[in-house]
């Protein structure tokens, strides 16, 4: 089996499938009914991005010399390129820069954009709902209880 990493930073930020559940389940609690109410339909409760996706953003962060990255909460407008998310929640990624690496002293990344600075910033993630099996415009489909595989050279979820 691999080694997963030489070197974690922030491994105190990990938690155990137990932690997840309080803190999602009170999010479900205090937030997310509230909102799939004012909606009318359910609210997303969780963002996916590809892997690739997310290596990408981080490459050009560091390409433009960024060392971190932001998560803003937001909500997708009306008149957005995918109307059934209008009005749900969504998240933004923003690259930023600190001089000497605290989260106190970043600020957002600015990159040349044919010829004016404009900040490096990725959203278009896939929010669940819809588009898990949980909302509307979706098949259902019955995730039941993960299985944990482990090979030689990963795990897997499943």
């Amino acid at each position: 089996m691999n080694t997963i990493a030489e070197k974690v930073v922030n491994a105190e930020n990990y938690v155990t499938k137990n932690e997840m559940n309080a803190l999602t389940s009170g999010y479900k609690q205090e937030r997310w009914a509230g909102n799939s109410d004012r909606l009318g339909r359910a609210d997303s409760l969780s963002i996916w991005y590809t892997v690739e996706e997310l290596e990408n953003f981080l490459d050009q962060v560091k390409a433009n010399g960024g060392n971190g990255v932001r998560i803003h909460f937001g909500v997708f407008p009306e008149g957005y390129r995918k109307p059934e998310l209008e009005g749900m929640q969504t998240v933004v990624l923003v690259a930023n820069r600190s001089k000497d690496g605290s989260l106190e002293n970043a600020k957002e990344l600015l990159v040349n954009n044919n010829g004016r600075p404009e900040i490096l910033a990725m959203d278009g993630p896939i929010p669940c709902p819809p588009f898990c099996g949980i909302g509307v415009g979706t098949k259902a489909t019955s995730l039941g209880t993960p299985t944990l595989i482990i090979r030689d050279d990963s795990m897997e979820v499943i």
